[in-house]
């Protein structure tokens, strides 16, 4: 389950599992569905994520492309030292904000 919190035109999406290719339907919907209804500033709250593969990857930095083209911002919050580790390693944390525990 995604759990959802909006404040305007912020969202807070947390993700109740790993973000990886096999769960990336759901949650790219989500994402997407967000954007369309004009949120700019997303984060994610990796709390319950203890994994992430290369096509959760890719999504997440293409909600960051869709959110910068709107004038937004996407930040990740609560990323495991394996997480952080795996975004500096992909230097993901270059292009948005990326936060552990």
């Amino acid at each position: 389950m995604i759990v959802i919190t909006r404040e305007g035109n912020k969202a807070v999406i947390r993700p109740a599992g790993d973000i990886v290719a096999a769960s990336l339907p759901e949650l790219r919907l989500k994402m997407r569905g967000i954007v369309d209804e004009g949120v700019c500033d997303m984060v994610v709250d990796l709390t319950d994520v203890h994994m992430v593969d290369s096509s959760g990857i890719g999504l997440l930095i293409s909600a960051y492309n869709s959110l910068r083209k709107a004038g937004g911002r996407l930040a990740v919050i609560h990323a495991s030292e394996d997480i952080l580790e795996l975004f500096q390693t992909m230097r993901v944390h270059q292009h948005f904000s990326v936060s552990g525990n």
